[in-house]
């Protein structure tokens, strides 16, 4: 069995870009994927990773291109809510990766990952309280 050594970022949009940019800057082994090329602009110009075109909901890319059997860390950043909770499931289930993050705009379909490991990323919540805690400071 290969080491598990590759954090594997699906998305390219804001979220995901940025995600996988930070990880590069910490030296991190780093795929990042997307159906469209042209979002790989995103990207910050010193990102030291790897990124592949391809359609992650589709197994033979996941293993092949993706190297998901290499991965120990999957954060799948697409804009719907279906296919990350479908490629969250994916890493979790059948390809046992340790760490996934799943960004989920409705927060009703968490309760599609509970009794998982995998953990949500819910950006409402996340600029809900970056305005309380802003707020806060104000008053």
């Amino acid at each position: 069995m290969k080491n598990k050594n590759k954090i594997l970022v699906v998305g390219s949009g804001r979220l995901g870009a940025s995600i996988a940019a930070d990880l590069s800057a910490k030296g991190k082994d780093v795929i990042i994927i997307d159906k469209n090329g042209e979002s790989f602009r995103k990207l910050d110009d010193e990102f030291g990773g790897y990124d592949l075109i391809g359609d992650a909901t589709d197994l033979t890319v996941l293993e092949n291109e993706a190297l998901i059997k290499e991965v120990n860390e999957v954060i799948v950043t697409t804009d719907s809510d279906n296919v990350n909770l479908f490629i969250s499931h994916i890493c979790f289930f059948v390809y046992d990766v340790p760490e996934v993050y799943v960004r989920l705009n409705d927060v009703d379909k968490g309760k599609l990952i509970e009794n998982t490991t995998i953990r949500a990323i819910y950006p409402f919540n996340l600029s809900f309280e970056d305005y309380l805690e802003t707020r806060k400071e104000r008053d």
